[in-house]
């Protein structure tokens, strides 16, 4: 068995939807057509202006090419602080106390348990659909939107990463 102590931050949360966000088909797929398709369709609306109004196409598509191409290159950028942005207002608008605070998660034969001044949650192994990892952070999938979210800067990295491999069959 193996038990770690750990506290959870708004800053982890954050970094979970993020890190969610960047590594899901959806997100990518989300972040790729929103940054392809609004710079077509501001060289479409430069198009049709320029075809229906007196003014002369050189200077509109010029002016829109510009604002697609800064589009382009800055859009991930707007996306995900957008992503922070909104987790933080979901995490300030609703009951989160069992989410961020002290947790206390046990590693076991049979699975985890989590405890919190909440309550405690228990899970066993098979339920964990993946295990993923990023910089600051082991992340444990109990479905595909949600994880367990274990700081690194809380536990000894090696030995956590070493006993879940142990236990985990994915």
């Amino acid at each position: 068995m193996m038990e770690i102590r750990y506290e959870l931050t708004e800053e982890d949360v954050v970094a979970f939807n993020v890190y969610h966000v960047k590594n899901s088909n959806i997100g990518r797929n989300s972040l790729r057509w929103q940054r392809l398709a609004s710079p077509l369709i501001f060289l479409l609306f430069a198009y049709l202006l320029s075809i229906f109004t007196e003014i002369p196409a050189a200077p509109l598509l010029s002016t829109f090419t510009i604002t697609a191409v800064i589009w382009v290159l800055f859009y991930p950028k707007y996306f995900y602080w957008h992503i922070t942005r909104q987790v933080r207002k979901m995490l300030k608008e609703g009951k989160n106390e069992g989410l961020i605070g002290e947790h206390v998660l046990k590693m076991q034969k049979k699975g985890i348990t989590d405890s919190t001044q909440n309550g405690e949650t228990i899970v066993n192994w098979e339920a964990i659909k993946s295990f993923k990892e990023d910089i600051g952070h082991f992340y444990l999938y109990n479905s595909a939107i949600s994880a367990y979210i274990i700081p690194k800067r809380e536990v000894n990295a090696d030995a956590v990463r070493n006993h879940l491999k142990k236990w985990l069959t994915l």
